[in-house]
């Protein structure tokens, strides 16, 4: 008895200690660590041989008889051995992590040119501009120099296409037909890998450390030529997976589906537009698109079906191997290969381990009850990859397949009938007619599925919420329509292709039509729905009572989970009180984007940049921002001026969101000023109020306007100024201005400058931040928008000096990630500081911290 509960015991702990290294904002020291995982192995193993030498002594007891201290030992070596396993998972997560913080760029390599030779390792993703990659490094040494330097095994690169030029300007080599595999000596510039940090945002850093990426970069091409040294060096998979690729699509050209055939082939979904992302989003199919479980699962069903079909027509493979045992190989085996093939990525490994956990069981004899075999699997998973705790996709499976269970059906029910099916099982009703008989089996596999899908739809409805902060709410009909679709005709086709690609062509007409399909569903009103973030508390609600509501228990209970739904549901959106407001200055690399919330009433100045062609900080940043902070209209979106590090992302705010009103300085003409869309042109003078906050336009005048369109002012110098105050704290957004309009400002309005928070004007550029502009706005604080190792060198060093000089708290968002002040606390915070793990770039005080103590100065 004692030792049938040390297993799930000691799982259960193991995961408990592991996501509890998780949150750890800084890593302890490795001493700390063996020491700790060498005390818990010994404290496992005295308290596993405690447990069982009382399993081996228990039937010396009399039955019924009670022996207090023998159950207190029990007791305490169950503890103990809970213990050990949670220790354990917390140390062998603490030391790996210490392995890989070990692996990254060195600070004195920070921004340095290296020739490195390393080998493609990893399908490129192609960009218009460029291609994105992995290099395994194999040497690396100074240009000139022939010692070598240390640096990360792996590097996440760009090479961009003008980043060299030959004879007649033209590309020395297109970078988009670089293939995996391939061996080559490039001038790279590397940094320590530095992703954007927001509320509510995609965790990159995250994700280059779970991949053991440890420098990113960009390729110098027109330091020095690159050179290939050989076409096929290595990760022969690889390259098998980018000829099927390359081959979907010179078959299906620039199809819309080419992207999806290949994600559904070999797992690379870059190819996929970000329309069909959205699309997919927005009816709750996106699980279909990257290998899932259900795809691995129904192709193992399938060819264990088989298998065991045709197995005994074999009499000596029968006799070496009983069918059934061959039947779960084979499955295995497939499950793994495809998984291989599709990139090996988390989600196929889940997959893989729960189907070989599964499939081993029963082959050694063991039998455990289903939340056994599923801790197990998990527990597997969790050994190989400790992050993937930190991934929705770990929950959102691992939790579809316990809801499943825990209706009393298995978790594969639909494939394995589907098995039965291939196999000439079909259970019909014994008075059924033999012509009815694949009839009722394909009615059992329609019902299952509908069971199946409407359970998961219920049941992974406060998780998607929890992670994506969207419910699909056309998600069930989307999914029954999508499902049977992908998984049994286009998935199928997309692997068949890879012998006969003719079929490459269906399967594109099949995803054509399930592209009409959903766009049809996804236009009806309602059709998903995006509250906004609930708080930890809420969320833990909501999952225990989405847990009620599943049980195999009579309704009257499940029905009492629907109040555990609520918090989670409608969430209390936090306002600033009448005449207060908040400031939340938004990381987006090099560009500005400014929030401002009042009691009723949201303003945005400014909206980032433009990454790439098929990327802006409007879609990537500003758009999930707002929907986190249960946002989804503005009141006025603020253009400072055309620059496209101020306007790159307002196409994507404006498609996405409801904006009442642009107020700008844009000229007209402009794409952004569509007719029927309010404009209001920025002129100082303007002032309105909301909510008791008062909100003035200082510049630019009616001259500034004219000397642009004459040619004499660039569109730096027309940048809307705004001031936001409530009479007791201001903020000045200051756009591009330069130190012409800053002095202009102090002659004319003066008396309107001063502010408790400057927006640095030009993102700290030394052609701004005049010394009579400083002293005249006199703030406590300075906001610097710019990206990490920005090529304009902003914010310069000079400004920072002559901020720190003035006794300004310098704040920079490539340090701080997102900066949030609040006008009745004047207490500012940055993101990277609240919700640091040890995995994230580190901060640096770059401002008031490290030059005040160069200038013995101290904070107001």
């Amino acid at each position: 008895m004692l030792l049938s509960c040390l297993t799930p015991l000691a799982g259960l702990a193991w995961l408990a200690g592991t996501a509890l290294q998780l949150q750890q904002a800084a890593l302890w020291s490795s001493a700390c660590g063996w020491g700790l995982l060498a005390g818990a192995s010994v404290l496992f193993v005295v308290a596993t041989a405690v447990l069982v030498r009382l399993e081996l002594t228990a039937a010396a007891v009399r039955p019924g008889a009670v022996h207090t201290g023998r159950s207190a030992c029990g007791i305490a070596g169950l503890l103990g051995a809970g213990l050990a396993a949670a220790v354990l998972g917390w140390a062998q997560t603490e030391l790996r992590a210490q392995a890989r913080v070990a692996e990254r760029l060195a600070p004195e390599l920070e921004r340095a040119e290296l020739e490195v030779v390393g080998i493609v390792a990893d399908l490129p993703v192609r960009r218009a501009d460029g291609v994105r990659l992995r290099l395994a490094v194999e040497t690396a040494r100074r240009p000139g120099q022939p010692a070598s330097v240390e640096v990360p095994d792996l590097l996440a690169l760009g090479w961009f296409i003008d980043a060299g030029s030959g004879p007649g300007d033209e590309p020395l080599f297109d970078p988009r037909r670089l293939k995996a595999g391939e061996r080559w000596r490039l001038t790279v510039r590397l940094s320590a890998p530095h992703g954007l940090f927001n509320p509510g945002s995609f965790d990159q850093e995250l994700r280059w450390f779970e991949q053991g990426v440890g420098a990113t970069g960009t390729v110098r091409a027109r330091l020095r030529p690159p050179e290939r040294l050989h076409p096929a060096a290595g990760y022969a998979l690889q390259r098998l997976r980018q000829d099927i690729r390359d081959a979907i699509q010179a078959r299906l050209g620039d199809s819309r589906a080419a992207g999806v055939v290949a994600a559904l082939c070999v797992g690379d979904q870059a190819g996929i537009a970000r329309e069909d992302w959205e699309l997919f989003r927005a009816t709750g199919i996106s699980h279909l698109v990257a290998i899932s479980g259900v795809h691995l699962t129904m192709l193992a069903w399938l060819a264990g079906a088989l298998v065991r079909r045709a197995w005994p027509c074999g009499r000596r493979l029968a006799l070496s191997l009983p069918a059934p045992h061959a039947a779960r190989l084979a499955g295995v085996l497939v499950a793994m290969g495809y998984a291989m093939l599709a990139g090996w990525g988390v989600p196929a490994q889940r997959t893989v381990f729960m189907i070989g956990v599964a499939a081993v069981l029963p082959w050694i004899g063991l039998r455990w009850p289903w939340p056994l075999t599923l801790l197990t699997a998990a527990w597997v998973v969790v050994l190989l990859d400790p992050w993937a705790l930190l991934q929705p996709g770990f929950w959102l499976s691992f939790v579809a397949v316990g809801l499943l269970m825990l209706q009393g059906r298995p978790a594969a029910r639909p494939a394995e009938a589907a098995g039965d099916l291939a196999n000439g099982r079909f259970n019909p009703e014994p008075s059924a007619p033999r012509w009815r008989r694949p009839f009722d089996g394909l009615r059992r596999v329609g019902l299952e599925g509908v069971r199946t899908q409407a359970v998961a739809t219920v049941g992974l409805a406060p998780l998607s919420l929890l992670f994506f902060h969207q419910v699909a709410l056309l998600g069930f009909l989307a999914n029954l329509v999508a499902i049977p679709l992908v998984t049994l005709l286009i998935t199928p086709l997309a692997l068949l292709g890879v012998l006969l690609p003719p079929l490459w062509s269906v399967a594109a007409a099949l995803v054509e039509l399930q592209a009409s399909l959903l766009g049809q569903l996804a236009s009806l009103p309602l059709a998903s729905w995006q509250p906004p973030a609930a708080p930890a508390w809420a969320q833990g609600v909501a999952l225990l009572g989405t847990l009620l509501l599943l049980l195999p228990a009579p309704w009257a209970l499940r029905f009492a989970g629907l109040p555990f739904l609520l918090p989670l549901l409608w969430p209390v959106v936090v306002r600033p009180e009448a005449g207060e407001f908040t400031v939340l200055g938004a990381d987006v690399g090099q560009g500005q984007a400014v929030l401002v919330q009042t009691h009723g009433h949201v303003l945005l100045y400014d909206s980032g940049g433009r990454y790439s062609s098929d990327s802006d900080a409007g879609e990537r940043v500003l758009v999930p921002l707002l929907r986190h902070l249960g946002l989804t209209a503005l009141d006025m979106l603020v253009l400072s001026h055309r620059d496209t590090d101020h306007v790159g992302g307002a196409g994507a705010l404006l498609a996405n969101l409801g904006v009442a009103e642009l107020r700008s300085s844009l000229e007209a003409g402009h794409p952004l000023r569509q007719p029927g869309r309010t404009h209001t042109s920025c002129l100082a003078g303007q002032r309105w109020q909301w909510d008791g906050v008062d909100f003035d336009i200082l510049h630019p005048t009616p001259r500034d306007y004219e000397r642009h369109a004459a040619g004499y002012l660039r569109p730096n110098g027309v940048s809307c100024v705004l001031r936001i105050g409530n009479g007791r704290r201001s903020v000045l957004l200051t756009g591009d201005i330069e130190q012409p309009q800053e002095l202009d400002l102090v002659q004319r309005a003066a008396a309107d400058l001063r502010a408790d928070v400057l927006l640095v004007p030009h993102h700290g550029s030394r052609t701004s931040s005049d010394e009579l502009f400083l002293r005249a706005v006199a703030p406590r604080w300075g906001l610097v928008q710019a990206g990490h190792h920005n090529r304009y060198g902003h914010p310069a060093t000079e400004v920072v000096e002559r901020l720190v000089m003035h006794r300004i708290e310098v704040v920079r968002t490539d340090f701080c990630g997102a900066w949030h002040w609040q006008s009745a606390s004047a207490r500012p915070w940055c993101q990277r500081d609240q919700d640091r793990r040890y995995w994230h770039a580190p901060m640096r005080g770059d401002g008031l911290e490290l030059a005040s103590s160069a200038f013995n100065l101290s904070p107001r």
